[in-house]
Parts: C-alpha cells; structure tokens; sequence
C-alpha cells in the first residue's frame, strides 16, 4: 500500500477538531461550520461558510470539498462548485460554498457538519497544440449523444 499523503492543518481557534474519518471505509472527513453566529441560507440562496481550518496539502495532491449526502436529501443543501478544489499551495481558511435547493430556508449552527474533505492525487498534463485530433467512433457527439 502506498505512504499516506501528510496532511498538516492550523486551527483558528483550539477548540475546533480536526477533520477525521468517521468509519474504517470512509474516503472523507466531514468539515464543520466554524460560526460566531448562526448563518441562515434561504431557498437558492448560497453563502461562504468558514471552517477556521488552514491546510498544508503536501505536492501531488488536492483537497477536493464535497456535499454530505444527507443534507443533500433531506434539505436540499449542497456544495455550489462541487467537487471544490484546494490547492496544494493555497494557505488561506478553508471555506465552503453551500447553496439551499431545497423550498424552506435552511440555518447553519457553529459545528454542523457541513460538507466532506476529500485529498486525491493530482496527475498534471502535458499540453500540445495540434492542427488535427485522432477520429473516434463517438466524434463530437455530445449531450446524450451515447444513448440513456
């Protein structure tokens, strides 16, 4: 198995957890909100959620934020740039985007779980122009153009 990437965070303040996975399979660590006061979101409303965390994600990989599945189902809660990406050289508190899809507004408390972190490995492309691409079978089918 390959070495665990290290990831190392600053708590704006000593009271908050650290981010940590919930079960032996779980792929990510759920965030929390890091509120002086309750933020309320109405419906197709969207706001900036602190966490008060602060991370070092080694070279190599992302931080990817991702809705929690039952906000999502039960309150209609999402992230709005879902997967969001953070940098591995991005050293500013780690905030998230949520918007209320649901049809009542939706409050957030200091400490709701808010969203997942998820760290990934980053493979970086090699960029070629070129004056013509490979023909395929597909070609430029787009939206639905594979069937249902």
């Amino acid at each position: 198995m390959n070495q665990k990437p290290v990831v190392r965070i600053v708590k704006k303040d000593s009271c908050l957890p650290l981010p940590q996975y919930e079960s032996e399979g779980a792929a990510g660590m759920d965030l929390r909100a890091f509120l002086g006061d309750a933020v309320s979101i109405p419906p197709l409303g969207r706001v900036r959620i602190p966490t008060g965390l602060i991370l070092e994600i080694p070279a190599g990989y992302e931080a990817q934020v991702r809705p929690r599945s039952g906000l999502a189902a039960k309150h209609g809660i999402t992230v709005l740039n879902s997967p969001g990406t953070i940098d591995s050289d991005y050293r500013g508190e780690l905030q998230i985007i949520l918007i209320n899809l649901g049809t009542e507004t939706f409050t957030v408390q200091n400490g709701d779980r808010i969203a997942q972190l998820v760290i990934a490995p980053v493979s970086r492309a090699v960029i070629e122009e070129a004056e013509t691409l490979e023909e395929t079978k597909r070609g430029a089918g787009g939206f639905g153009s594979t069937g249902i």
